[in-house]
């Protein structure tokens, strides 16, 4: 691997020539680390939602056409992103080499890490996938993978088990962004609130709105619903499905008591969930989209159409000190943390 690599691993994009790894159709996926890489013995990926529930629907279930099916994508692409939904997810792994070029005095090698950006964009070669995990979205693997010089990730700490932290770091852009975007006072609505992303968000809310705020989460079982209240993760809990706007807005009105919302947070894994996110907001509101399964075109053309001055915001899967303010969550809420511990462990 030649010594002039770039920090953000342009160096490593087969094709299309030009464009940055997230984006190219087939990334150089050898082993054999640039200096100013790092090589991670890979231990689980966890798939973005959006893509597991498409993996999941295409091999009707089927845990070894999943497994397949992921093997194809990786070995065609150099990297597990998703072609249909175009995106990834991350992984947990020990460093096994870190490039010469780096200053990396935090990490050794045997470190264990999860790194924090997307599987769509990070090198990865799979000798043989060992276990998937259906309900949780996560793949047991032999692999290896490559982080470049402008890759973030997070040691994994010692207070917690490796599949926890997985799960909490997996979606720490979701929560962090709420901790940026609500205020005291502020109604909230949140899509999706049954997830991990949408338990994060929701406790992270109620914590930001104080006394006078009003969270109310969306969701579609009973189950769910009796989770988020007897856990104290919101205010209120509607139900209905996300693909029908005018319902989940008449709803979410009447939860608000007549009151358009501040802030709508979309968490879904599901596609057109667009407008269901834009109708309940105040103009001069905010809908914040977390979701992978989000059509830009559909939530513009729709804001415009209905006539809706919300400012859009893209769930970009890092904020400063997100994995932080993620597992602090689970230290500070006994009672998330045992709901997560339950599922996703």
């Amino acid at each position: 691997m030649q010594n002039n690599s770039c920090k953000y691993g342009t160096h490593r994009v087969l094709e299309p020539q030009g464009v940055l790894p997230q984006a190219a159709q087939k990334i150089d996926n050898t082993m054999q680390i640039a200096p100013n890489e790092i090589l991670i013995d890979v231990i689980s990926l966890n798939i973005d939602s959006a893509s597991f529930a498409q993996l999941k629907g295409e091999a009707e279930g089927d845990e070894s056409k999943i497994a397949a099916k992921i093997m194809e994508i990786v070995n065609e692409r150099g990297k597990m992103q998703n072609p249909v939904t175009g995106s990834g997810g991350m992984l947990i792994g020990s460093i096994a080499k870190i490039g010469n070029a780096l200053n990396r005095p935090e990490l050794k090698v045997g470190d264990k890490i999860a790194t924090l950006v997307s599987l769509s964009l990070t090198p990865l070669k799979i000798s043989k996938i060992t276990k998937i995990h259906m309900n949780i979205d996560r793949v047991d693997c032999e692999a290896q993978a490559i982080l470049f010089e402008s890759g973030i990730y997070a040691k994994l700490p010692d207070d917690m088990t490796e599949a926890l932290a997985l799960a909490a770091l997996d979606v720490a852009g979701a929560p962090a962004q709420t901790a940026k975007l609500v205020k005291p006072g502020d109604s909230v609505l949140i899509l999706g609130a049954g997830g991990k992303s949408g338990l994060l968000c929701c406790n992270e809310a109620m914590r930001r709105v104080g006394p006078t705020g009003n969270v109310v989460a969306l969701c579609r079982s009973d189950a769910d619903r009796d989770k988020l209240l007897s856990n104290n993760l919101c205010h209120k809990v509607i139900q209905s499905s996300i693909t029908t706007p005018l319902e989940v807005m008449e709803l979410a009105l009447v939860a608000n008591n007549g009151r358009e919302f501040d802030i709508s947070i979309n968490v879904v894994n599901v596609p057109n969930s667009e407008m269901a996110s834009i109708l309940p907001v105040r103009d001069g509101g905010i809908v914040y989209f977390f979701s992978m399964a989000v059509s830009f075109t559909k939530a513009a053309l729709g804001a415009e159409g209905i006539g809706k001055d919300v400012t859009m915001i893209i769930g970009n899967g890092y904020t400063q000190s997100h994995a932080e303010i993620t597992l602090h969550q689970l230290r500070e809420n006994p009672r998330l943390r045992e709901l997560f511990e339950k599922k996703y462990t």
